[in-house]
């Protein structure tokens, strides 16, 4: 069985969202600025991007692709996202833990509601195989891997962005956990960093 990490992008002050997230303004007020990397440069709520990533932000992306064969990801992200299109942008099982499974589930080929976070990551286990389980967000998915000591890898991206309000991704987390840096990569819009997590020795 392969692992499970965790990847997703805050600003430099430590927030995954500005504030008022939501439909049509999925990463919050200002929060555009977050993603800079996943399009290759600016892009706006109100202007669709047409632009993909380059360079050593792509190179990141494509390491994760050739080890993923599922995914997690939370409710709100997928419902702020407008459900992403209907579309499933990885092509692979993505479970979507909600209090509320039977409520419009996706549509779209390989995407599923799991009751719980536990019911969508087991899910994702047994749908990846030997692959690994790519936890993406929302940051309280993030947080239910972390509190319940299923990530192998956290991949954290750190944007040039002050944004001052929002949600902070670690805020009610322990400091119980030991961090073993693994690489850093960085790009003119990003610094990618990557850890092995595991809990201290005592």
């Amino acid at each position: 069985m392969g692992t499970v990490l965790a990847s997703i992008t805050t600003s430099l002050d430590g927030y995954h969202a500005g504030p008022d997230d939501g439909p049509g303004r999925g990463l919050g007020v200002g929060g555009e600025r977050l993603h800079y990397w996943v399009f290759g440069g600016p892009w706006t709520y109100d202007q669709e991007s047409t632009g993909a990533p380059a360079g050593e932000d792509a190179a990141v992306l494509d390491a994760w692709r050739e080890r993923l064969g599922a995914v997690v990801a939370g409710r709100r992200t997928f419902e702020a996202a407008d459900r992403w299109g209907d579309t499933n942008p990885w092509g692979l099982p993505t479970f979507i833990p909600t209090h509320h499974p039977e409520q419009d589930p996706p549509t779209a080929a390989g995407m599923h509601y799991a009751g719980s976070f536990d019911e969508a990551l087991a899910g994702a286990r047994e749908a990846a195989g030997e692959r690994d389980v790519m936890v993406m967000g929302g940051g309280d998915v993030v947080r239910q891997a972390l509190a319940g000591g299923h990530l192998a890898e956290l991949h954290l991206t750190i944007s040039p962005v002050l944004l001052g309000a929002g949600k902070r991704l670690f805020d009610g987390t322990t400091g119980e956990w030991e961090l073993e840096q693994l690489g850093v990569v960085q790009s003119p819009w990003a610094t990618h960093l990557r850890y092995r997590v595991g809990r201290p020795t005592r």
